[in-house]
């Protein structure tokens, strides 16, 4: 027997996504034409499943013959009325009421009321009034009144990545992970401030050496309406050190998806961090 999931949408350079959850946990994935295929482990955990190395397969829950299945909702630790854990919500702390994770999550943090975290979201901490963390590793501040929408106004903090080792303008990744980035929701508007640090680390070229820096403050409006996102920006120029021409960071959008695209020089390997905070309308009509 299988479970059909509710739609999950697809993760930017992902070309399957989890369709079903069989008996023994099993985690099936699609390419969109009804197929079952099993995915690879950076597959799987990035829609926030478990991998087995040995068996080579994805799960959502622990199987055992006695019980039919364990949905692995562990070490939770719960306090107050009417919060709601999805299966495989692991490892996750909430203290207030009526909040949600909607599963396959884990190393959560919610303290405040009407919050959620999203499917496959770990290592998040929601705080406040009708929070809604949407992406791994980031700091969800919900500052709303009772009758606003899940999300409506929020504060957001998370962190890109990227190594550039030449002159070509590329994005950087969100938590440095290859094809990730921030989904920016329909007819929401957001006011981003990036604090971007670049540090050389090696390279083989003779100007400059290891050790040479140079930081920005990278910010602008993204907007996505009805679909279509633009985006404003401006870029300040904070400090630096050695030698650093051409590098720069670039506030950026392809699709429904936000990024900084980041240039450094040949011969250069540079490390990059942005620490991003959003501050975020979610407008709830159509723009």
């Amino acid at each position: 027997m299988a479970k059909s999931l509710p739609t999950i949408p697809y993760i930017k350079g992902y070309p399957i996504k989890p369709q079903t959850i069989i008996t023994s946990g099993e985690v099936l994935f699609t390419s969109g034409d009804g197929d079952n295929i099993r995915p690879n482990q950076q597959q799987c955990e990035a829609y926030g499943y478990h991998y087995n190395k040995e068996t080579g397969t994805c799960s959502a829950f622990n199987f055992t013959s006695n019980l039919g299945r364990n949905l692995i909702n562990e070490n939770n630790e719960i306090q107050g009325a009417g919060n709601v854990t999805a299966g495989g919500t692991n490892n996750t702390y909430i203290m207030g009421e009526a909040n949600i994770t909607h599963g396959a999550t884990r190393n959560n943090i919610i303290i405040g009321s009407n919050n959620e975290i999203a499917h496959g979201v770990n290592r998040a901490f929601v705080f406040g009034h009708l929070g809604e963390a949407t992406t791994t590793n980031s700091l969800v501040i919900g500052g709303n009144a009772d009758e606003d929408s899940v999300g409506e106004r929020q504060s957001m903090q998370l962190m890109y990545g990227r190594q550039t080792i030449d002159g070509t303008t590329v994005d950087s990744y969100l938590n440095n992970t290859s094809g990730s980035y921030l989904e920016v929701p329909d007819n929401t508007a957001m006011y981003f401030h990036a604090d971007v640090l670049a540090v050389r680390v090696g390279g083989t070229s003779a100007s400059g050496a290891a050790g040479d820096y140079k930081s920005w403050v990278e910010r602008g409006v993204v907007i996505n309406k009805s679909g279509t996102l633009s985006i404003e920006r401006e870029r300040d120029t904070i400090k630096g050190s050695g030698t650093t021409t051409g590098w720069q960071p670039t506030g950026a959008v392809s699709g429904a998806y936000f990024t900084i695209q980041v240039k450094a020089s040949n011969n250069m390997t540079v490390e990059w961090a942005l620490n991003i905070t959003f501050t975020q309308i979610k407008t709830g009509v159509t723009l």
